[in-house]
């Protein structure tokens, strides 16, 4: 079993979950630019928020609360000060 995604915690047990099919990223396909490259902090946060709101019923800032607190123990935000909780 692989580790999770080093952004948002997703596994990212099959190639098909990173982007453009590469194993070899340590981060999964959603947290993926199209140029395979890792997405920035306020993008993923964004992202999974929207992504939350759509899932339940749940308004912008609860969101993106809920995922800054998800998020914030993820190996690629521990040297970012606005990722701390």
């Amino acid at each position: 079993m692989e580790a999770p995604c080093i952004a948002c915690g997703f596994p990212v047990e099959e190639a098909i979950k990173h982007h453009a099919d590469n194993p070899g990223k340590d981060y999964c396909l959603y947290c993926s630019r199209e140029d395979g490259s890792m997405k920035s902090y306020p993008e993923i946060v964004e992202g999974y928020a929207q992504f939350l709101m759509r899932e339940k019923p749940i308004d912008h800032a609860a969101a993106v609360e809920e995922v800054r607190k998800g998020i914030a123990n993820a190996p690629a935000w521990k040297d970012l000060p606005e990722a701390r909780v």
